[in-house]
């Protein structure tokens, strides 16, 4: 008998026309590490509701889920323990005020002996390495040492199954391999059961056991990484779910063995030879007049705290898409938040088209000319529906490439990830902005979705719109983006066009690029690559 059992799963939202997971009949081993993979929308975040009841949302289930040869719903509060579980936005998990006390929380609930928790506590610190956070409040935190205190905190209940809700989501690409790593090392030395679901595959295809793969719903794809790498072909919508490597690989010839990780990759185009780069220069950046500016901005969140923003000056051309990368912290939304005029700095000055942001009288400053998508778009829904959300959005709906009716009668909450960033992007349009700043667009999007939202984007610089991009996700920016900057230390360490800044750096780029860069230089994106290495063996 498997260690879980899924038989004849299904599920359907209340009022909703189509189930959300239809028969799902899944079997997975003890101490087996499982991507699940899937478009966005496609029930992966409700299927993994669905292993701890404690999680479910309200709907109709049919089937059964075993654990260990027992249902989940008979399970008792301090068995269900057993089952852990992190969620895509390390806010929504934290509690408590103090790093240690979110370490005890679970076990205090449970009624574990003070010793038990003392010792428990510490021995998950010295293998997280987090002791120097003990005391820190869990406010001042990173979203990468969120993220990781949450998974600390999960551990402390000593689970044996561990499910993980698209938790890079909101890291920074280092901070993103840190705790992808960190997981392995959960299932490799301790034996844990994983259910990973992510759509930043590039460290994780290569590491785990098996790909589960949904499609609206139901399961297409169970089965190793090596066999659904084999299986997929380079005009299959399921290539963007796949590592660099391997979408390098199906683009240039599909000769050898398949790679799946970046080492891989380095060896398999050292035996391409590169051709003329010229047929892959991109245009020049727009030169235009500054549409945004910043100019020696200082910001703090309280008065005698420290400076989040130091001597922040940046200009952003008009009619061009810029990106702004960084790790976890460091300042990034704040100069977002200054910059659309929700936060006031403390000195120096920030215009939008050559006019201060305090110029902008009667509400003009977000009536066609700025509007910000905010990180958390949470905060942008106040209604019921999805319908009533988009009330005002008839315009922009007319020409968006994603059918967003089918969610209308659903909760903004019971969305997906994606979904809600989506729906989200549709009420910042509305006001018709020539600025868009977008805080982590592509956040919860699978590889098809980027791609539209990337068309998405170039379409607006198209009609001139300036769009500024905060995103820890290097991939994205590199399809996109004109100019990229990155930010460090509250301010701008450097700035310079997309070629060069992946081309030049070694740790904020893209798998293209690290695994191209002895042999072709600028090929920062797999589609670059492909074309300069175009399978000349």
């Amino acid at each position: 008998m498997a260690y879980l059992e899924l038989e004849g799963l299904s599920f359907t939202y209340p009022e909703a026309a189509q189930p959300a997971l239809t028969d799902i009949s899944l079997q997975i081993e003890r101490g087996e590490l499982v991507a699940l993979l899937g478009a966005t929308g496609s029930g992966k975040s409700t299927l993994l509701r669905l292993l701890k009841p404690e999680l479910r949302q309200n709907g109709t289930i049919q089937g059964e889920v075993m654990l260990d040869g027992r249902s989940v719903d008979s399970l008792s509060s301090r068995e269900s323990a057993g089952i852990g579980y992190v969620a895509q936005n390390p806010d929504e998990q934290l509690v408590t005020d103090k790093v240690w006390h979110e370490l005890a929380f679970t076990l205090e609930n449970l009624g574990s002996p003070r010793e038990q928790i003392a010792r428990r506590i510490a021995e998950t610190s010295a293998f997280f390495d987090i002791d120097s956070l003990y005391s820190r409040d869990t406010a001042t935190l990173s979203g990468g040492q969120k993220q990781l205190i949450n998974l600390a905190a999960v551990m402390t209940a000593d689970p044996e199954l561990l499910l993980l809700d698209e938790p890079t989501a909101q890291l920074d690409p280092i901070a993103a391999t840190r705790f992808i790593e960190t997981v392995c090392r959960l299932n490799r030395e301790l034996g844990l059961t994983v259910i990973v679901s992510e759509h930043r595959t590039e460290e994780l295809f290569s590491l785990c056991d098996r790909v589960i793969v949904l499609e609206h719903g139901a399961v297409i794809y169970n089965v190793k990484p090596h066999e659904i790498a084999e299986r997929i072909s380079s005009d299959s919508p399921y290539l963007s779910f796949l590592p660099a490597a391997t979408r390098l690989f199906r683009l240039t010839g599909s000769r050898g063995e398949v790679p799946l990780s970046i080492r891989e990759g380095q060896r398999y185009v050292s035996a391409l030879k590169p051709m003329n780069r010229a047929a892959c220069d991109e245009s020049k950046p727009a030169q235009g007049e500054p549409a945004l500016e910043l100019k020696n901005v200082y910001f703090r969140y309280e008065r005698n705290g420290a400076d989040i923003l130091f001597d922040l000056s940046l200009s952003v051309n008009s009619g061009e898409i810029f990106a702004l990368l960084g790790s976890n912290g460091a300042g990034k939304s704040t100069a977002a938040a200054v910059a659309a005029g929700l936060r006031k700095p403390l000195s120096g000055s920030v215009k939008l088209f050559g006019k201060r942001l305090k110029d902008y009288r009667d509400g003009s400053l977000y009536r066609g000319n700025l509007s910000l998508l905010p990180q958390d778009v949470e905060s942008l829904f106040l209604c019921e529906t999805v319908h009533e959300e988009l009330k005002g959005c008839e315009e922009v709906l007319k020409n968006f490439p994603y059918d967003l009716s089918r969610l209308y009668d659903r909760h903004p909450y019971d969305l997906s990830g994606g979904e809600r960033q989506l729906v989200a992007l549709c009420k910042a349009l509305s006001t018709r902005p020539r600025v868009l700043l977008m805080d982590e667009p592509s956040k919860g999007l699978d590889g098809g979705m980027k791609r539209m939202l990337i068309e998405l984007i170039k379409a607006f610089k198209a009609k001139g719109m300036t769009v500024v991009l905060i995103s820890h996700d290097v991939e994205f920016a590199a399809m996109c983006a004109d100019r990229c900057a990155l930010f460090a230390q509250g301010g701008i360490a450097a700035v310079d066009t997309a070629e060069r800044f992946f081309s030049d750096n070694r740790f904020y780029t893209t798998a293209a690029s690290r695994m191209t860069r002895l042999i072709a230089d600028g090929a920062y994106t797999v589609e670059r690559a492909a074309q300069m290495l175009g399978g000349n063996v």
